[in-house]
């Protein structure tokens, strides 16, 4: 089986297959899953917040980047593909047991280097929490 395939079994579910354990820490519902695309949910915990009582944006970021990370495992790519940067811009926040909601695509996927987007949205997409773009580049094993 394919790892997008992979990924398709867990709709609706946890992905408790992640090879990231720092995955299965974040917890993540997968929604859909399509190459290049994939959209995970996630419930705010007590421990992603800032001392404001907010969603602390270095867990946004770090959502960010992971939910990437298994978007390039949606390629699958024979190489592995490594965050060479990200880019974050805030636009709102979310509180603890909110539902949030990832969602990414490939902006670029060329034969070196990949760019992608991930928006981060409250439950019912009516308010965006973050917007980020990474470079990524591949890389033989």
């Amino acid at each position: 089986m394919d790892k997008l395939q992979i990924l398709k079994t867990f709709i609706g579910k946890e992905f408790t297959e992640s090879p990231s354990p720092f995955m299965k820490w974040l917890n993540p519902v997968v929604i859909s899953a399509e190459e290049g695309q994939i959209e995970f949910q996630y419930t705010v915990r007590e421990e992603w917040l800032n001392p404001m009582g907010n969603l602390h944006g270095g867990v946004t970021a770090a959502i960010i980047d992971d939910v990437i990370g298994a978007t390039m495992f949606s390629l699958n790519e024979k190489t592995f593909i490594v965050t060479v940067n990200n880019s974050i811009d805030y636009f709102s926040t979310a509180k603890e047991n909110d539902n949030i909601v990832a969602e990414t695509k490939i902006i670029k996927r060329g034969k070196q280097f990949v760019n992608a987007q991930c928006e981060v949205w409250n439950a019912d997409k009516t308010r965006l929490i973050a917007r980020g773009t990474s470079n990524l580049f591949k890389i033989n094993n």
